[in-house]
C-alpha cells in the first residue's frame, strides 16, 4: 500500500482499535496461483503473537479451503470511515482556485499465513468469542448456547477455522494532513454540515489529530 509519510497511521494501537471494532475484513488470498478476495468477520486477539493474530470461520465449501492443510499467504483489509471532500470546502478556493476533490479515508492492511482449523473445540471456542464481541451491545446478549445444542454441531460441521498470526501490520490515515490548517478545519466543518456517519467520524479523527499536533 502506497503511504506517503504524512499519512501513516498514528500508532499500532490506533491500527489494534480499528480491527477490533471494524470486524468485517476483506480477506484476499493467494494459494496455487488463484487469487481470492472474501469478506469475512475477524476477531482480532493482541495476546496471540507479538502483532496479534486474526480469528474467524469460513463455509468448507468455500474454494480458498478446498480440503487444504498448508498455509497460505493472506492479507486481510480493515475498513475504517471514509468520505468525499469536496474543493469548496477550503477557504484557500477563495484565494486561488487551485484545489480539486479527493477522499479522506482509513484503513489497516495485516498480513501473514492464513492456517485452517479443523478441531470443533478451537471452533465453537471462536464461535462464542464473535458472537460475545458483538452481541455486547445488546440487551438481552444472544449467545449460542441459545440455540439447540444439536442445531449448532450440524452448522459447525459445514465450517472450518482460520487464523492469521500477524506477521506485518500497516495502516493509512489520509484525513488531510497534506493540506494547510485552515483547508483542514473547512473540511471538518464540512464533514460536519453534511452529518454523515462515516464523514463525522473523519472529522472526530481530524480534531483529535489537531488537538494532538
Amino acid at each position: 500500500m502506497y503511504i506517503p509519510h504524512h499519512f501513516q497511521a498514528p500508532g499500532i494501537a490506533a491500527m489494534h482499535a480499528l480491527m477490533a471494532d471494524r470486524a468485517l475484513a476483506t480477506l484476499v488470498t493467494l494459494n496455487g496461483g488463484r487469487m481470492d478476495a472474501n469478506h469475512i468477520p475477524l476477531h482480532f486477539e493482541p495476546q496471540a503473537s507479538l502483532n496479534g493474530s486474526l480469528q474467524g470461520h469460513i463455509a468448507k465449501a468455500n474454494p480458498i479451503y478446498a480440503g487444504a492443510n498448508e498455509k497460505i499467504d493472506a492479507l486481510a483489509i480493515f475498513h475504517g470511515p471514509d468520505s468525499y471532500v469536496s474543493p469548496n470546502w477550503y477557504p484557500t478556493k477563495q484565494e486561488h482556485g487551485k484545489v480539486v476533490p479527493t477522499w479522506n479515508y482509513i484503513v489497516v492492511h495485516a498480513r501473514g499465513k492464513l492456517r485452517f482449523i479443523d478441531d470443533p473445540v478451537w471452533i465453537r471456542a471462536q464461535l462464542d468469542t464473535l458472537t460475545a464481541q458483538h452481541e455486547a451491545a445488546f440487551t438481552p446478549a444472544w449467545k449460542t448456547g441459545d440455540a439447540p445444542p444439536e442445531y449448532i454441531d450440524r452448522m459447525m460441521t459445514a465450517i472450518v477455522g482460520i487464523e492469521i498470526a500477524v506477521e506485518t501490520l500497516e495502516g493509512k490515515w489520509k484525513i488531510s494532513q497534506n493540506q494547510p490548517r485552515q483547508n483542514q478545519q473547512g473540511v471538518i466543518a464540512g464533514l460536519k454540515s453534511a452529518s454523515q456517519p462515516d464523514g463525522l467520524a473523519i472529522a472526530a479523527w481530524m480534531a483529535a489529530s489537531e488537538r494532538e499536533g
